[in-house]
């Protein structure tokens, strides 16, 4: 199972951002990366009227869209997931896993905080944060890296994940 660590943070604070930069920054370095996007919502993928859409609607618990360049799987669950039966699962054929989202685990954490949303950094932090990527300079005892040093947010991954 590769390693997987996990982009956390409130709302807006940039992840999806962040993690736009970041993939195609190690991708250019030889890894390849896969990502898990955890959502504590009610789950909807599929376009109301296309196929697959019409399947699930007619009671499949299971639909999958198959073609040449991809594949998209809907499945019905009872609960959520475990992010590690995932990559293990699905994600065997990559050097790294990046979850965005699981604060809740004790996966490896990088926070991303942004200042000017007026939100304080998240509480509840345990010895799983092990970075900040952050614009107000202050990640407390945790190494901090600005948002736009997408190289440093690399290295520290290379050194210290992979």
């Amino acid at each position: 199972m590769p390693p997987i660590v996990a982009f956390v943070g409130r709302p807006d604070h940039g992840k999806t951002t962040l993690l736009e930069k970041l993939i195609p920054e190690l991708n250019q370095r030889g890894y390849r990366v896969g990502t898990i996007k955890h959502h504590v919502h009610e789950f909807e993928m599929d376009k109301p009227g296309k196929d697959t859409w019409r399947h699930k609607e007619a009671g499949a618990a299971i639909v999958a869209l198959a073609s040449p360049t991809g594949l998209g799987i809907i499945r019905d669950l009872d609960e959520d997931p475990d992010v590690r039966e995932l990559a293990a699962f699905y994600f065997n054929d990559v050097d790294l896993v990046i979850a965005e989202g699981y604060k809740r685990t004790d996966l490896p954490k990088i926070e991303i905080f942004r200042q000017e949303t007026g939100d304080l950094p998240l509480e509840k932090r345990d010895s799983s944060w092990i970075a900040m990527v952050t614009d107000s300079g202050q990640g407390g005892d945790l190494p901090c890296f600005a948002p736009d040093d997408i190289g440093a947010v690399a290295d520290f991954l290379i050194e210290n994940i992979l």
